[in-house]
This record gives C-alpha cells, structure tokens and sequence, in this order.
C-alpha cells in the first residue's frame, strides 16, 4: 500500500514462495520508458481481454433481447422484467468473465479488464503507477475497440431499443444506483482479495468473480445496470447517448473496490495472519510470467 512518504510497501506475494514482489515506483524518465517497453504486450493483452468481453456482451444481448432472435421468441416474455429472464444473460456474462481470465490471456494480463480494479491493486502496492496508466489506457482502448467490432459484426441488431448498445442506465435514480454499483463492487473486490492471497482458494478467484457476475446481472441489474467498469460502460452509453451517467460508473465502483481494499489491510478484527495481498492477478499461473512479481513461477 502506499506509504507516507508516496512510496510502497513492497510487502510478499502470497504466492511466489515468500519472495519479494517489485511493484517499486519510478522515478525517472528512462526508467518510465523501459517499464512501458518492456511490459506494453502485458498492457495490450489486457484490453484484448475486455474487447472479447465487450464483443461477448453485445452478442448475447442481441441474442437475448432483440424481440427477432429466435431465441427471444423461444424464452419468451420481456427480457430483464424479473430475475429468473435475467439469468441466461448472467450465466453467459459469467462464463465469459470466467473463461478469459482461465485463458492463456487472462493468465498473462492478470485479467483486470476494469480500470477500478487496476487502481485498487495500485492503491494496494501491487503494481507501479507506469503499469497502473499502461492498463487503464489499454482497458479503454480495449473496450472500444471490442465494442466497434461488435457494432460492426452485428449491425442494426444491437442499435435496436431493446438492445441499445447494451448500454447500462440507473433504473431507479442515481443515488440508488451509485451505491448499488459501490456495494457490488465491494464484494467483487473483496472475494478477489479474500480468495486470491491464500494458495489454496487462489484457483477459485476466477470462478467467484464468474459467479459474481452471474449474480449481479441477474438480481442488481434493475438498480443501476450493474457495469462496475467504466472502460466497459463508456463505449456503449456513447453510441447510445447516455453520457449523463458516465461519472456514477467511473467512480461508484472505484469507491467500492477501495473501501474493500481498505477494509482488508487496516480491518484488524477481520485480518488472519495467513492473509497478504497478492499479486495483482485474479488467476496466477506459476507457468506464466509474472510482472508484478518480475519472475517466473516454474
């Protein structure tokens, strides 16, 4: 975490064996400029990672929504009116969370995909500020481009009003709303917290953040949409113009995932011994590497 002084605790990955991680700031130019040539791939394979996302997202939406969809007219009624018509979309998104970030991509990127959760593992210590602004720039970059792809792809079919963009809006007001994206964003950060620094739940953080997702489309989606990542809610509400919003999704689940941060390293009653903050990686493949950690894992 960052220190008084604005530097890091280098702290130890949970995972590599007790050995030092190196999320140590830069300070000069050239050393800026080597950590970008050395790590943009990492950058760039992360916002592959949300452009899949994106391309999924707008594919099942068209789908599942699109009143032509055969599928549509299969599972008939309205689509998002009640839990159990959300389900399929929140299974689908899940999967798709889950299979990028078991992916061979997600295990080189740390499948963050989410400018929040970036922010939050540099608030954390566990990466520097060049890394933290090469991946949010990625993530955006990304998401855009995965969404003009879909757009692209799938044509009048995600225009439709009972697609839009799969643009996501407060249902019932915007304070509603942002604390709605802050609380589910403080699960999501907290179970990947949680799970992540203990080698033997660390497998699972994939598979919670899947189910999480699941959860939320299903069942929080009517307050505020349920985004938690501006870099996936910015390219969508721009082609639908609905901009108003952008700031509740840029810093609702900012807020959210750092008070989870907050709540893990300075709670003591809720702190174990065992528990340390681990590499900013929601699936750490020790085959993989790692460049929190600046090392291999085999």
């Amino acid at each position: 975490m960052p220190t008084a002084a604005g530097g890091y605790d280098r702290g130890r990955c949970g995972l590599c064996s007790g050995r030092e991680t190196r999320p140590v700031p830069l300070t000069s130019k050239h050393a800026t400029m080597e950590t970008l040539r050395r790590n943009w791939p990492t950058y760039v394979v992360d916002g592959i990672c949300l452009g899949l996302f994106m391309v999924s997202a707008a594919t099942w939406a068209t789908v599942l929504q699109h009143p032509d969809s055969p599928v549509r007219v299969w599972i008939g009624g309205t689509p998002g009116e009640t839990v159990l018509s959300r389900v399929p979309m929140g299974i689908a998104m899940g999967a798709t969370a889950v299979a990028l970030i078991y992916s061979p991509l997600g295990a080189r990127s740390g499948a963050h995909m989410n400018p929040a959760v970036t922010l939050t593992f540099l608030w954390l210590g566990r990466l520097s500020r060049t890394d933290a602004a090469g991946y949010v720039a990625a993530q955006i970059a990304g998401g855009l481009a995965g969404f003009l792809i879909a757009v692209a792809a799938l044509g009048a079919g995600l225009s439709h009003p009972a697609v839009n963009y799969v643009a996501t809006e407060p249902q019932l007001g915007v304070g509603t709303a942002f604390i709605a994206e802050a609380g589910i964003s403080f699960v999501m950060m907290t179970a990947v917290l949680e799970l992540s620094a203990r080698a033997r739940f660390a497998r699972l953080t994939g598979l919670a953040a899947g189910l999480l997702i699941a959860l939320f489309i299903a069942v929080e989606a009517p307050l505020s949409g349920m985004s938690m990542n501006v870099a996936r809610t910015l390219p969508s509400n721009l082609w639908a113009a609905r901009t108003s919003t952008l700031w509740l999704y840029a810093t609702a689940p900012l807020l959210g995932m750092w008070l989870a941060a907050v709540r893990y390293v300075r709670w003591p009653g809720l702190r174990r011994d065992d528990a340390r903050v681990a590499c900013a990686k929601l699936h750490h493949d020790r085959r993989v590497h790692c460049i929190f950690c600046e090392e291999w894992h085999d």
